[in-house]
């Protein structure tokens, strides 16, 4: 399949897409405390997108029985919200909102702290952060999709973390998912060409111990292998002549 250029009113409704998705992570994380449920995370999300006149492109998707995936702490993404599971003081969880609106999709997560938390959680998200600030800034036409996994692999290794291999970003637009894979790691100078008008994620998953992952027996919940704390930052950009626009712009604060 190949991975489509897109332009004029489809960008402009990717740009919607993505602005209701990050409206709805902001709701959500000005609601975020210890106590709640990531059962209750799902259901705002559900009510926020719906108000915002979208629907959540997860719910469904090849059988994943949520609206948004919830992180937290060891899980690595794909966390599936349950009523039994409550965020408490130290945690961190990333939220992962997928928007669709006028046939066009959004997504992006931030992880956030709920109450005090580790000086080693501190470092992990910040280096999630970071992490994907660097694969975006060497987002534009021409560039080789390498250079995005090498520039936050480098980031990563010089802060002590690692960078989770077996999962990476994706090409969006029509479809949630689609060409092309976004590693995360990778060398500079190797990979396909970047050209104006693809859209993808970005969002590093950067683990605080090793790399490796397991996945749980619920075929869907993604963990550390050594139980080390893991974070992640998405943005859906859209690649130009001079670098990138980011689509989903509204990124709430983590503390």
């Amino acid at each position: 399949m190949g991975i489509p250029l897109l332009k004029g009113t489809e960008i402009d409704r990717l740009r919607l897409a993505g602005q209701a998705a990050a409206g709805t992570l902001a709701y959500i994380a000005s609601r975020l405390a210890p106590g709640i449920s990531t059962a209750d995370i799902d259901s705002w999300v559900r009510e926020d997108t719906a108000r915002r006149g979208g629907t959540p492109s997860q719910l469904g998707y090849k059988g994943f029985p949520a609206t948004v995936c919830t992180s937290r702490n060891q899980v690595v993404c794909h966390g599936i919200p349950r009523p039994d599971e409550h965020l408490a003081p130290g945690d961190i969880v990333n939220v992962d909102v997928t928007t669709c609106l006028n046939g066009f999709h959004g997504d992006t997560s931030a992880t956030f702290f709920i109450g005090e938390v580790s000086a080693e959680a501190r470092h992990v998200v910040d280096v999630a952060r970071r992490c994907r600030e660097a694969g975006m800034a060497v987002v534009r036409h021409g560039a080789k999709m390498g250079d995005i996994g090498a520039a936050i692999q480098e980031l990563a290794r010089a802060e002590g973390c690692s960078v989770v291999e077996e999962f990476g970003g994706h090409g969006i637009g029509r479809s949630m998912h689609g060409p092309p894979h976004v590693p995360h790691v990778g060398r500079k100078g190797t990979g396909i060409t970047l050209r104006s008008g693809m859209v993808l994620t970005i969002e590093p998953m950067v683990n605080l111990g090793r790399p490796e992952v397991r996945i749980l027996p619920d075929g869907w919940t993604v963990v550390t292998a050594d139980g080390s704390l893991s974070a992640q930052f998405e943005h859906t950009v859209l690649v130009t002549r001079e670098g990138c626009e980011v689509l989903t712009p509204v990124v709430p604060p983590v503390a």
